[in-house]
């Protein structure tokens, strides 16, 4: 691939991204499917965060940080950083300056397979992070890379303008075209989830309302009541056909 820095990128609409972010990774991600999450090689450094932007992408050269200077430029409001190395590389190669210019131009985020430093003032100017390690190694300004190409993060593949949502259950990337769907789904699932958590308050068990009785009884499961010592006192028999409801 040419080193190449692409510009004019379309991006995902501030409103949908708002909307991710309210539904979260994990809503989002069970409602597309169980697709689009980054694996557990990348980290939050901080607690609570829970931010949705279109990816401007990085791809830079192991303890090199070029690239990331490059791309601050392409930067805009709603957006969120995502940067990756061509190998492996865990080094420091962000910092608080880079937070300092991202946040000034409206950035929500970075998320990096690479190593992030600064973390207690990253924490305290409220710039929310997802990065590899936590490494204070510094990089170099020597190689070229490029911006806004598709990269590879955890095995899924991100291209530019693509929606990245990021909260404390992870990182998960849901393609531009797709946010529509991702959002309807979203709010479906949400919708399901608010009549199980009511059903939950008055009592419910969710073996029952998931039908999950069945599920044990072909796998095999049974149900034996304790005996002797391991009884409970004046306690009835173990019932296989109950319902567990009033």
């Amino acid at each position: 691939m040419p080193n190449v820095i692409v510009t004019g990128v379309r991006r995902t609409p501030l409103a949908d991204l708002d909307q991710l972010a309210e539904y979260g990774v994990a809503t989002v991600h069970e409602a597309m499917g169980r697709t689009g999450l980054v694996g557990t090689s990348v980290h939050p450094i901080q607690d609570g965060a829970r931010v949705a932007g279109s990816a401007v992408t990085v791809l830079c050269w192991p303890g090199d940080n070029l690239m990331i200077h490059a791309a601050v430029e392409q930067c805009r409001p709603g957006d969120l950083l995502v940067v990756t190395t061509v190998s492996p590389s865990l080094d420091g190669s962000f910092g608080e300056l880079f937070a300092t210019a991202l946040q000034q131009r409206g950035v929500r985020g970075l998320v990096t397979t690479g190593g992030v430093r600064d973390v207690v003032d990253l924490r305290a100017m409220g710039f929310p992070a997802w990065a590899g390690a936590q490494n204070a190694q510094g990089t170099v300004k020597a190689t070229p890379g490029s911006v806004n190409v598709p990269i590879v993060v955890g095995g899924v593949v991100i291209r530019p303008g693509d929606a990245v949502v990021a909260d404390d259950d992870g990182v998960l990337c849901v393609a531009r075209e797709d946010v529509t769907t991702a959002l309807a789904a979203s709010a479906s699932r949400v919708a399901k989830e608010a009549d199980s958590r009511s059903a939950y308050q008055n009592g419910e068990l969710s073996l029952d309302r998931n039908k999950l009785r069945g599920v044990l009884s072909d796998l095999g499961v049974s149900y034996v009541a304790a005996t002797g010592e391991d009884a409970e006192p004046d306690s009835a028999p173990a019932d296989p056909t109950s319902t567990g409801e009033a």
